[in-house]
């Protein structure tokens, strides 16, 4: 088991593959620290590197507490007694005092990891991790919190979650309760982020920590286009493959805070939990509220240790389901090809052209159910529009699956229009504050989906309609943020609760869907990437990654994701030319290039694209077949990027076998005199030889790594090739 307990350091020991984290009982009172996070080591006590002057011991006696707490590593720091750094727990009782101290009162180690009631949270058996629960007091409020620590057998991940019961009679209200608090000292570090807007997410944000506080959040109702719910600390020189990075990322798909500061003696705190300015929570005597969970993850190896425990993670302990571990079918989806413009006949005749190519699946996307003709109505009336679809759904899919394709659907189900029957029938169960005039986003409002009524209205339409024909996958959109938050079903000290009620709300609807069809393929969307998270992954292990479906934009957009999400996870179609995005016009084998990696399909309509273009597609579609099973399973490299050179991108998977890498190079822009590209390749076996598909050459693995591969010079901007390296 990877935790354990030495009683005479009072030391709790955490290790993974290649971390140990240690966890120290300081003073009588039991402050719960944090004093050591890194490398594997030998050591239980490393007690020293906390810096308590012994002449502050015992804490209660000294007269120094507040000086102390100052600058003690807490692993779950509060407010109010003295440590005026960023509180993971603030609690407030009725008579509005705001002071809470937690010490150590008991504790448990046990194989396996607990379920999160109602949450996301990764999983494992009894084989794949141990974790331990500390159990910490504050006895003036009556209030007890569980520290959650689950350390996974071969994966340097550590993840943290806490759950604060009221055990008191009296009622207190929680106005911060975060997830997770590292406290270190700094080491010359980086703060690396994701940021970005609609259309451009997760562009990758590197610069030096510095001081007082710096990090993302969101307070949208999503984790947002704009920012991601992690952070990163990378030491100055850390690279791909070089250096001490710690990271942290949230398994949750709202409103969130993730926040590196550093204060005096450069002392370093990072936090991640649910965003504060938009929570509270009301906490009932015996009541108990659990926090979302946070991942931590460690690497001595850089950025690609980092991407490789999180990609692990991810695909084998976080995505669930029979879809987990099978190859994703091809698929078309008509939205760029058709828009609202479509009939039974026009998606059949897509269909016919799809399957003469080979392509798996057809899609039906926006506008197949109540008046839809527009986007400024019908979302809540999920009902077949037969003046579309004569015959309705299970016609449709019958003649699909004639074709031996498979039929797929979009539903937007958190959504209502004021122009639908829904609505008209029920007002009250969109989000809106009486006396005002709610705010509209393209044309819509957000359903309550916090009040139990509202979801069951809207799953019993669902479930009528993916009971009706063979409907194989479904893209679950979400296309606003949360405004005019406030719930008619909620008391007035409750209403900060709302937020959060309405994740476990939509939480709560795809575990009933994947519950009743468990052989469903979930596709998550939010505008395309506006909430990619972890938290979505529990339900689908896909989501489509960007509504900017142009190949070069996707580069950016693409390498971003892939630093912290596995390629398996990422949506990603060969999509109209020029791009419905930008205008660009970049050749069609260069579009298939740069999908391949993800989840892969079409995003146009087949039936108005060239010979040449139809005669590639069942070549793009057998690399696919052949070479998907490497990009979803395998460990990824990042070799080159466009975002920072501005001429070519690089990236490359390799097999856990390492007998197959595939590197998937795209020339960008041409430059006058330029010398051909040599590729430093990663991650192959050493002693093994590979042949190369582009020359044919046979080279060691450390042939190719350490001299590397070498692209000839191409004419023209954006091009691309696939090399294969098969071992001989």
């Amino acid at each position: 088991m990877g935790i354990s307990y030495n009683q005479e350091a009072r030391v709790f020991r955490l290790d993974t593959p290649g971390s140990t984290y240690l966890i120290s009982l300081v003073d009588e009172m039991g402050f719960v620290c944090h004093a050591y996070y890194g490398r594997k080591i030998p050591d239980d006590n490393m007690n020293y590197l906390l810096r308590v002057n012994p002449q502050f011991l015992p804490f209660r006696e000294s007269g120094q507490q507040t000086n102390v707490l100052d600058e003690l590593p807490l692993e779950y720091p509060c407010h109010g007694l003295g440590d005026f750094r960023e509180s993971c727990l603030r609690v407030e009782t009725e008579e509005g005092h705001r002071v809470c101290g937690l010490t150590y009162l008991s504790h448990k180690i046990y194989g396996g990891k607990p379920a999160l009631p109602g949450l996301p949270a990764t999983h494992g058996g009894q084989e794949d991790c141990a974790t331990l629960e500390l159990r910490c007091r504050d006895e003036a409020l009556g209030l007890e919190v569980s520290l959650l620590y689950t350390a996974f057998e071969n994966l340097d991940v550590i993840c943290r979650s806490a759950r604060i019961e009221n055990c008191g009679d009296r009622p207190l209200r929680l106005t911060a309760a975060l997830s997770a608090c590292l406290d270190m000292d700094n080491r010359s570090f980086d703060l690396i982020t994701l940021h970005g807007s609609w259309a451009y997410e997760r562009m990758i944000n590197r610069r030096p920590l510095s001081w007082g506080k710096q990090g993302v959040s969101s307070r949208r109702g999503i984790s947002s286009h704009q920012e991601q719910p992690f952070l990163a600390l990378a030491e100055r020189d850390a690279n791909q493959s070089h250096g001490q990075v710690y990271a942290m990322h949230f398994v949750y798909s709202g409103n969130f805070i993730a926040q590196a500061e550093m204060r005096q003696q450069e002392l370093v705190r990072v936090v991640m939990g649910i965003d504060t300015e938009s929570f509270g929570w009301k906490l009932g005597p015996g009541e108990s509220f659990q926090t979302p969970e946070a991942v931590l993850a460690y690497s001595s190896t850089g950025l690609d240790g980092m991407t490789h425990a999180l990609h692990d993670l991810y695909r084998r302990h976080l995505t669930r389901g029979p879809w987990r571990d099978k190859p994703r079918p091809s698929l078309v989806n008509n939205w760029e090809a058709t828009y609202f413009d479509f009939d039974s006949d026009k998606l059949l005749d897509i269909a016919r052209t799809a399957a003469g190519r080979g392509i798996e699946m057809l899609v039906l996307d926006d506008g197949w159910f109540g008046c839809r003709n527009t986007d400024d109505n019908s979302l809540g009336d999920w009902f077949v529009n037969e003046k579309k679809l004569p015959g309705g759904l299970k016609r449709l899919a019958d003649e699909i699956n004639k074709l031996g394709m498979k039929f797929g659907l979009w539903v937007e189900p958190e959504m209502v229009s004021p122009d639908s029957e829904l609505f008209r029938a029920h007002p009250d169960y969109a989000l809106q504050i009486p006396g005002r005039s709610p705010m509209l986003s393209r044309t819509q409002l957000v359903l309550d989906l916090s009040r139990e009524e509202v979801r069951r209205c809207v799953y019993d339409q669902l479930h009528k309609v993916l009971s009706s024909a063979n409907i194989e996958y479904v893209k679950w959109d979400m296309n606003r943020s949360l405004t005019d938050v406030a719930g008619f079903c909620l008391e007035a000290d409750r209403q900060g609760e709302l937020f959060h009620r309405y994740v476990l709300g939509v939480y709560d609807l795809q575990e009933r869907l994947l519950h009743d069809f468990p052989d469903l393929l979930l596709e998550n969307c939010a505008s395309g990437g506006g909430r990619f998270d972890p938290g979505m992954l529990y339900y689908s292990p896909q989501i489509w990654t960007s509504d900017n479906t142009d190949a070069i934009d996707r580069l950016r957009i693409q390498e971003g994701t892939a630093l912290i999400y596995p390629l398996s996870t990422m949506g990603a179609h060969v999509a109209a030319c020029p791009s419905h995005t930008n205008g660009r016009v970049t050749p069609f084998e260069t579009r298939g290039l740069v999908s391949l990696p993800g989840c892969f399909g079409y995003e146009l309509d087949l039936t108005k694209l060239t010979g040449e273009e139809l005669d590639m597609i069942p070549g793009q579609l057998e690399n696919y077949r052949k070479y998907g099973p490497v990009f979803h399973g395998g460990d990824y490299y990042r070799l080159a990027s466009y975002g920072e050179n501005q001429e070519y991108d690089a990236l490359m998977a390799v097999s856990k076998d390492k007998r197959v890498a595939v590197v998937d190079y795209v020339h960008v822009m041409s430059r006058q005199q330029r010398r051909s590209v040599l590729l430093a390749l990663r991650g192959l076996d050493e002693e093994k030889r590979y042949r190369s598909s582009e020359s044919g050459e046979i080279r060691s693995g450390a042939g190719w790594m350490y001299g590397g591969l070498l692209l000839p010079t191409m004419k023209g901007d954006f091009l691309g090739k696939l090399i294969v390296l098969e071992e001989v």
